[in-house]
């Protein structure tokens, strides 16, 4: 079943001088896509944010917002999109009605269709029982969630979240989640965070940049799968020798958590790691130790992230190398 494109951005660059912010970019997101956009302070996350929603020129590439072409065609693009910037854009000494009611002109919404609007982005996000009240009367969570509705007011094909849980507390997150989950079951959703376990919480697609180069891409369901051989936890009944399992070949580091249980790192081809893992049992039948558990380890989003943005092993030439194989297999 073919996907349907919303945003198709390829080649984006963005200078500040001599400041190369956004270099040679290519991001893509379809309909039902909840996409993480990942990164650490000044990778380009806001400047790319700022590019796709129109607010910022981009300095060469082309971005296509459900067909229309940003660039040549920007109203056209722009009411393809609702954005929330991590400080929403509130009024709040208005209500809540007055405030959407002034975001769907603001959005030429015709004049007989605005109150349905209204109301159908009030009952999205939970604010029907809130419409005479000051928006300043609110909690943090509740104006979050009128700035996410003056964001979906309009219907748009895609919409971009930034921060969108920042300040918030557990229950309100929690709450915030759910209503990006059941948004992105009808719109694309791109979602910029810190908040990694809010990634793994929502997102089904994440893309990692570093210095303004994307580094990852990957569906949420095969980081799992793509990672899922290349570490184990064995845990012993008696006291085993580290020294005899870094020996093996294919098993590329060894770390003692205690004297009986051990995490092992396995090289990535498949083959050699199999059999590593024939020669490791071998081993622990032969020595003895009595095996209690052997199971596999899994490197979580987080071990990604540190990962590729900040090894300094990690040059451009490994980067690209590595991202094409991401594209690839995706």
């Amino acid at each position: 079943m073919s996907k349907t494109t919303l945003i198709k951005a390829t080649g984006i660059d963005r200078y500040y001088g001599n400041s190369h912010a956004v270099k040679n970019l290519d991001l893509e997101l379809n309909v039902g896509d909840i996409l993480g956009f990942l990164g650490p302070n000044g990778a380009g996350k806001s400047t790319t944010m700022q590019i796709i929603s129109g607010t910022l020129a981009p300095d060469a590439g082309q971005i296509m917002i459900n067909g229309f072409d940003l660039v040549e065609q920007p109203t056209l693009a722009k009411q393809q999109l609702g954005y929330l910037p991590e400080q929403p854009p509130l009024y709040k000494e208005l209500t809540v009605n007055e405030y959407l009611h002034y975001c769907a002109q603001l959005r030429n919404i015709n004049k007989d269709s605005i109150l349905s609007a209204l109301d159908t982005a009030k009952q999205r996000c939970g604010l029907s029982d809130v419409g005479q009240q000051l928006i300043n009367s609110l909690s943090k969570g509740f104006q979050q969630r009128v700035g996410i509705a003056q964001a979906i007011i309009h219907n748009p094909a895609v919409i971009i979240l930034d921060e969108p849980t920042v300040g918030l507390d557990p229950i309100q997150i929690q709450e915030i989640r759910q209503l990006i989950i059941e948004l992105g079951q009808h719109h694309g959703i791109i979602l910029s965070t810190h908040i990694l376990p809010e990634v793994q919480a929502v997102c089904n697609r994440v893309q990692i940049i570093r210095q303004g180069q994307l580094v990852f891409n990957s569906d949420m369901s095969s980081i799992e799968a793509s990672h899922h051989n290349q570490q184990l936890e064995l845990q012993f009944k008696h006291n085993a020798d580290a020294s005899l399992l870094e020996n093996i070949a294919g098993i590329l580091g060894v770390e003692k958590i205690s004297e009986q249980l051990f995490s092992i790192q396995l090289c990535e081809d498949e083959d050699d790691a199999a059999r590593a893992i024939n020669s490791l049992l071998t081993t622990v039948i032969q020595q003895n130790w009595g095996l209690v558990r052997f199971s596999p380890g899994v490197r979580s989003l987080e071990q990604i992230f540190i990962e590729l943005t900040t090894s300094d092993s990690n040059n451009s030439d490994q980067s690209d190398a590595g991202l094409t194989a991401k594209e690839t297999a995706a």
